[in-house]
C-alpha cells in the first residue's frame, strides 16, 4: 500500500489519500459524490477488498446510495491522532497480524549497527513504525533520510532502506539483511499492527439518515470483497499492473493482510500510539471514539 500522505479537510468534503503502507502503487481514485458531501478514497491493492461493493455494487441500490449523506474515508492511523472529531468504524481495518511482505527494512548490516535509514515517505505510518521500532527496541533514534524507493541508491547513501508496497514485494535482498516490519513489530510487542481504518467526521454524522446501519455497510463490502471469486477478480485486475502472479496476490490478501479491527488489533493500535507519543512523533496518544451504531 502506499503511504498515508495527505488528508485535507474542507467544509464541503474530505480530500484524502490513504497511505496504507501496505498498499501497492498504481491506484485510481474513487470519488463518490453524495449530494453536498463526498466520499473519496484511493484504490490500492490491499484496499480493493474493502471497496468491493462500492466498485461492483448496484449504483441504484448499493452502498453508494446508503451512505450518500456521510463523509467517510479510509485513513492512515497516524492521521487519527492529528485530526479531531473523527469516529472510527469498528471491526474493519487494514492490519497485519505478523508478516506483511509489503513493508521491508533492507540493510547492509544488522539492525543494531544501522545508523542511517533511507525512507520512502509515501507512508507516514510506516516511517513512524520504523522510527518507533528502532528507537524503542533497537538502540535509539536513527537518522532518517527521505529518498526515492530505489534500493541500490538507498544502500549507497545509507545503512538501510525502507521499502513500501511494490518495491518491497519485488525487492531482491540476496546477501542483505531484510526485516519485515509487520513481523518485527509482532516479535517485539506480541501484537498486530494496524495501518488504516475507516473514519467518519462527527459533523457528517449529524447529517446522516437516522437508523442508517453504517457499520454494516462497510463490513458487508469487506466480506464480499474477501469471497474467493472476488479475490480472484482482484488478482486478475492487479497482476498486470504490479508484475506479480495472480496466486501470489490472492495469498497476500488472504494471509498477510488482516481486515478486522478486533480486540487484539485495538491493543496493538493503542501501543503504537503510546510509543509514537513517547518518541515525539505525535503530540499525544489519541483516545479513539468508535461508532456504536449498527
Amino acid at each position: 500500500m502506499a503511504a498515508f500522505a495527505s488528508f485535507r479537510m474542507s467544509s464541503k468534503h474530505w480530500n484524502l489519500r490513504p497511505e496504507c503502507a501496505i498498499c501497492n502503487r498504481g491506484m485510481r481514485a474513487l470519488n463518490f459524490l453524495m449530494r453536498a458531501l463526498k466520499i473519496s478514497a484511493i484504490s490500492f491493492l490491499n484496499t480493493a477488498p474493502l471497496m468491493w461493493d462500492f466498485e461492483h455494487g448496484d449504483p441504484e441500490h448499493g452502498p453508494t446510495r446508503e451512505i450518500r449523506e456521510a463523509d467517510i474515508g479510509i485513513i492512515p492511523v497516524i492521521t487519527t491522532a492529528e485530526i479531531p472529531e473523527l469516529v472510527v468504524l469498528p471491526d474493519v481495518a487494514i492490519a497485519a497480524r505478523n508478516r506483511v511482505r509489503s513493508i521491508l527494512l533492507v540493510s547492509r548490516r544488522p539492525l543494531e549497527e544501522v545508523r542511517t535509514v533511507a525512507v520512502d515517505t509515501s507512508s507516514r505510518t510506516s516511517v513512524g513504525l520504523v522510527d518507533v521500532l528502532l528507537t524503542r527496541f533497537f538502540g535509539g533514534r536513527r537518522e532518517l533520510r527521505p529518498m526515492a524507493p530505489a534500493l541500490s541508491t538507498m544502500l549507497q547513501q545509507c545503512d538501510a532502506g525502507l521499502l513500501i508496497g511494490d518495491p518491497a514485494m519485488m525487492a531482491s535482498t540476496d546477501g542483505l539483511y531484510s526485516y519485515d516490519l509487520g513481523e518485527l513489530w509482532r516479535a517485539q510487542t506480541g501484537l498486530p499492527f494496524v495501518f488504516a481504518v475507516w473514519a467518519v467526521r462527527k459533523e457528517a454524522m449529524a447529517q446522516m439518515r437516522p437508523g442508517l446501519e453504517l457499520g454494516e455497510v462497510f463490513r458487508r463490502s469487506r466480506d464480499h470483497g474477501l469471497e474467493p471469486q472476488s479475490l480472484a477478480a482482484i488478482a486478475r485486475e492487479w497482476a498486470p499492473r504490479i508484475g506479480l502472479e495472480e496466486p501470489e496476490i490472492v495469498r497476500y490478501l488472504q494471509e498477510n493482510i488482516h481486515y478486522r479491527l478486533d480486540e487484539e488489533c485495538r491493543r496493538g493500535l493503542a501501543l503504537y500510539f503510546a510509543l509514537a507519543a513517547e518518541c515525539g512523533l505525535i503530540e499525544r496518544a489519541p483516545q479513539l471514539e468508535f461508532w456504536t451504531g449498527a
